[in-house]
């Protein structure tokens, strides 16, 4: 039976990161509040927590969870380069709700699924989340709920949707706005003559607001590739 913590309760919050962590240590999954929406978490190094995550949301290999990081410290350590352009992403944007696509490290030893050399990394506005991602490393998020159904907004949804198939909720009670992380392909920057960036799916930061810090090296956002309403970007 799933355990749920009420966050907003001192007398729950410690209790509940440490049931938390443990379970991220065994491979269990555990959902927690983001400043997007509630998302599903497991060990981004535990191939089979990962495979668990996917089975959870019914989701396929084709679809792999981003990847939530507590700092640039992070990513340097998942990524196989990180451009000038996507520096200056980071340093505007994070914490927030901006994902980034860019080409993983190759010499990581995990799972993610059908990544094709990639890995999507965000860092999330919420302090919940980035105390558990300092105490356990980089998590694999997917938002929380089954494919082809809204976002969790609030445990209860989570709950209702995922059930037992997640041994710890943490609750902060509703999230601010719902809206989803934008997810930006930064891959084309990466090359050794850099290219441009494309935008997969518009939310919580705008292409306007991309622009602004990357001017051309944004394509054109006219028409965005569009990915799953669930996407697990969302988290």
């Amino acid at each position: 039976m799933s355990d749920i913590f009420d966050c907003r309760d001192d007398a729950q919050l410690l209790p509940g990161m440490r049931q938390a962590r443990q379970a991220i240590g065994r491979g269990a999954l555990v959902v927690i509040p983001t400043d997007t929406v509630y998302g599903v978490a497991a060990d981004a190094f535990n191939a089979a927590a990962v495979q668990r995550l996917l089975d959870a949301k019914g989701r396929t290999r084709e679809s792999p969870p981003p990847v939530l990081v507590a700092g640039t410290a992070m990513v340097r350590a998942l990524v196989a380069d990180l451009p000038e352009p996507v520096e200056r992403l980071i340093e505007k944007f994070w914490p927030g709700g901006l994902t980034i696509v860019l080409p993983a490290q190759p010499s990581l030893t995990w799972d993610l699924g059908e990544t094709r050399g990639t890995v999507a990394v965000r860092m999330p506005d919420h302090r919940i989340a980035l105390e558990l991602i300092e105490e356990t490393g980089p998590l694999a998020v997917s938002s929380a709920n089954l494919t082809g159904e809204a976002a969790a907004v609030d445990v209860l949804s989570a709950h209702q949707m995922l059930g037992d198939r997640i041994d710890v909720y943490l609750d902060s009670g509703p999230v601010a706005t719902g809206v989803p992380s934008t997810i930006l392909d930064a891959t084309g920057l990466a090359r050794r003559e850099p290219g441009t960036a494309r935008i997969l799916r518009i939310g919580a930061v705008s292409a306007d607001e991309i622009r602004e810090v990357i001017g051309d090296l944004l394509e054109d956002p006219a028409a965005p590739v569009e990915t799953d309403a669930d996407d697990a970007g969302s988290a």
